[in-house]
């Protein structure tokens, strides 16, 4: 697995932040064709590597005069749930002065009067919204808090209540516009300032209210009733928009932890990697050093031993050599304990929040068969961490005739709007197929219905070394 050059991660930020995305050859995504070790057509030449349909940004259309949805399948799941809270919170905010129509229209009698009063509500209802949209943005994306919009949204709601009062001969009909517009406002102010803040605004705002009703003559018992809709409006309010905030906070944070963990895979794998050729190259290299000293010593005294010993340094040169391969190809005589790797990967996954199921073991197959798979299951574990939604994963070793096994990784989740037929070069996919096919290996990697993804990879096994299945 070239871990370290398959793909880069995208910055993760909520909607309201600017953030770039990259495309091009080094982002790859789940699901992607791997290629052989030479380029070709559907069949490379060569030791049986199969190429299969895939799609990614390497081949991009604009498909939006065609396929007006395709964005929104191409987004991730934390953007959906952005994109549906936001709109969800923007259309209750929207939809004020259109209940006012509704609401009253064929009551009022005068088209002067309600032409007014929509105007007005439209205004607190852009006022309220701009206040929200700003507001999130500060919540979420560190951006400046909106004091002068909120100042401004203040304003247009209190002006919003003089007009009611002002057009409007119904007190009911007066404290229920009033108390509509109270909601819309509170609700866009607690997410733009702390809760604190937001409490004892509500509470300021509640007791200039009943002041002013108490001037204008309104009894105590119709104070009481009013205070109580007010403050139930607005713990209702707080609720809605603050949960939501919330939940949308949440949603992100929760990405970029899963974004964090594929990063520490990968620095898991330098770690690993460096560790491998420290115990390679560092014994080696320090006797090279010493024979090499020794080797000067004897010529400076003319001593014939002197051309034994740079023989010997040749010698442990060209072994060292040959060590440096194996470790760059995933070749090492210590092979990777393959029911080690799918346990971990199980581990990892079911960490993620993913269902992780695994069918099979790795024993009794030979050596570098285990070796081969287990850098397919790092591969497959490290391709559904990064490029998609995935809720399950079902992970299958089994034997495939008399000299064979095969071994299966399938999640859903893919992201995006894959199309037969366009091929994808990925780092990590293109090693991994080196690597599977040195061995006598294929792989293939391939879209399945239902926004599936499967990477299938065959090997050939001696008879007496078949794998039997089992639950792991």
């Amino acid at each position: 697995m070239d871990a370290d050059r398959s793909v880069r991660i995208p910055p993760l930020v909520p909607l309201g932040a600017e953030a770039v995305t990259p495309t091009g050859p080094g982002v790859i995504g789940t699901g992607a064709a791997i290629p052989g070790p030479a380029p070709g057509p559907e069949r490379a030449s060569g030791p049986m590597v199969e190429r299969a349909s895939g799609s990614g940004p390497v081949v991009e259309r604009d498909r939006l005069g065609t396929d007006p949805f395709g964005w929104w399948r191409r987004t991730s799941q934390p953007q959906r749930f952005d994109i549906y809270t936001r709109s969800s919170l923007y259309f209750m905010m929207a939809m004020e002065p259109f209940l006012l129509v509704l609401g009253i229209g064929p009551e009022l009698g005068s088209s002067r009067k309600l032409l007014v009063l929509f105007c007005a509500s439209l205004l607190h209802s852009v006022s309220c919204l701009v206040l929200l949209r700003a507001g999130l943005a500060h919540a979420l994306a560190a951006r400046a808090r909106p004091t002068l919009v909120a100042i401004v949204a203040a304003v247009l709601t209190g002006a919003y209540a003089v007009t009611a009062v002002l057009v409007l001969d119904e007190e009911g009909t007066v404290r229920g516009l009033e108390i509509v517009a109270a909601f819309i406002f509170y609700g866009a102010l607690s997410v733009a300032f702390p809760l604190r803040t937001t409490i004892w605004l509500g509470t300021l705002g509640i007791v200039l209210l009943n002041l002013l009703l108490w001037l204008d003559g309104v009894p105590p018992f119709g104070l009481v009733g009013f205070t109580v809709a007010l403050v139930a409006v607005f713990v209702g309010a707080l609720m809605a928009f603050r949960l939501s905030l919330w939940m949308i906070d949440l949603i992100w944070q929760l990405e970029r932890s899963r974004s964090v963990q594929a990063r520490l895979a990968v620095a898991e794998e330098r770690l690993r990697f460096a560790r491998d050729l420290h115990d390679v190259l560092g014994r080696n290299l320090s006797i090279v050093a010493l024979k090499s000293e020794l080797a000067a010593q004897l010529a400076r005294r003319g001593r014939p031993e002197a051309v034994q010993e740079m023989l010997e340094v040749r010698r442990v040169a060209q072994e060292s050599l040959s060590e440096v391969r194996e470790v760059v190809r995933g070749y090492r005589k210590s092979a990777l304990d393959l029911d080690a790797e799918l346990a971990g990967a199980r581990s990892v996954l079911g960490s993620a929040g993913i269902e992780c199921r695994v069918n099979g073991e790795g024993r009794g197959l030979p050596e570098q068969v285990r070796d081969a798979l287990g850098w397919v299951v790092r591969e497959g574990a490290t391709n559904a961490l990064r490029h998609s939604d995935a809720r399950t994963c079902v992970i299958r070793l089994a034997a495939d005739g008399p000299a064979a096994v095969v071994f299966t990784m399938e999640n859903d989740g893919v992201r995006g709007d894959p199309e037969p037929g366009a091929p994808v070069l990925g780092a990590g996919l293109a090693g991994l197929a080196e690597r599977v096919t040195a061995v006598g290996g294929t792989v293939l990697a391939e879209h399945r219905p239902g926004n599936r993804f499967l990477l299938t990879a065959r090997m050939s096994v001696p008879a007496p070394a078949r794998n039997g299945e089992g639950e792991a």
